[in-house]
């Protein structure tokens, strides 16, 4: 008789924490203490300029004076920057078009990398690998800004929103990247749904996409994050200030060179400190960035990893 031997179970970890491999030596007290030093540290390090952005933002006239600039010790909070800069002026222009160009430019790009990486995921379609040489071929190489910019004048995309959005469309990395999520997928799957008569939408749609739910979050935010911190594009192609997004609006503040209209004045006459204006739209523009990067965090292992790998 063959005796079985029992293997060991790993035990599970605190807190819920996935079981610790039996070959994996326990850490000591030392090491523990010196890893939660570092990450507190790290910690603090990020959110410490935050607090002070946060802080000063809020921060009335006087309690900027007497701290001499930067707020670290919040007293006297207001929200009269928040209301001036949301009371219908530029910066609240700016920002209704900086989410209208990372909304519709986020689903134009989404769109365009989701089907092409499914067309190139497929081995046997209609000239794969040149195309995949060929996108391949301009991450590495690029006409150069000139070129570009006499593409986009000729184009008559100059002083247009379009602008925005199409010379920035495609990122070759994200398509590979879902390309290789989607090569990941069990052939099988998508065989036996073309047996029974779907098309090559009707998969990607009901079967694909549905599978990669991870990867396409994080290649939306990527595509969202570009278009709303995007400030080159706009400095570059548009003259018109009335068409500026925020950020190009967050800069001129930041470096001083132009007042929003209708805040000028409340600076000049004591009303309103122009740094907390200017801390005030960079929490403006920071703020959707942190509140949607929580939601997709638990996709990136598995969107990124798995699509990078197996690409």
């Amino acid at each position: 008789m063959t005796a079985v031997i029992d293997k060991p179970v790993p035990k599970p970890g605190r807190w819920g924490a996935p079981p610790r491999p039996v070959w994996e030596e326990r850490p000591t007290q030392v090491g523990l203490a010196t890893k939660g030093l570092v990450l507190g540290l790290a910690c603090l390090a990020i959110l410490f300029p935050l607090w002070i952005v946060v802080v000063t933002s809020l921060s009335t006239r006087k309690t900027i004076d007497e701290a001499g600039g930067l707020v670290m010790v919040p007293k006297g909070i207001t929200f009269i920057a928040y209301q001036e800069l949301l009371s219908g002026g530029q910066v609240t222009r700016a920002a209704i078009i900086s989410v209208l160009v990372t909304l519709v430019g986020t689903a134009f790009s989404m769109t365009v990398s989701v089907l092409c990486a499914y067309g190139l995921s497929r081995t046997g379609s209609l000239a794969h690998r040149w195309i995949l040489m060929t996108l391949l071929a301009t991450m590495f190489f690029s006409a150069g800004l000139i070129p570009t910019y006499l593409l986009v004048q000729t184009l008559g995309l100059t002083d247009s929103y379009l602008a925005l959005i199409l010379p920035s469309a495609i990122s070759v990395f994200n398509i590979l990247v879902l390309r290789g999520f989607f090569m990941g997928i069990s052939p099988e799957l998508t065989d036996s749904a073309r047996i029974d008569g779907a098309g090559d939408f009707r998969i990607l749609w009901q079967i694909v996409m549905p599978l990669s739910r991870a990867v396409i979050a994080v290649i939306t935010l990527f595509y969202a994050v570009g278009y709303w911190s995007a400030w080159f594009n706009a400095s570059l192609y548009l003259n018109d200030q009335d068409m500026m997004p925020l950020q190009n609006v967050m800069i001129q503040l930041v470096q001083k060179q132009e007042a929003p209209v209708g805040l000028g004045q409340a600076i000049k006459t004591g009303q309103l400190s122009g740094l907390a204006v200017q801390m005030a739209v960079m929490v403006m523009a920071l703020l959707p960035v942190a509140v949607l990067s929580p939601f997709v965090q638990r996709h990136f292992k598995k969107g990124m990893l798995t699509g990078a790998v197996k690409g």
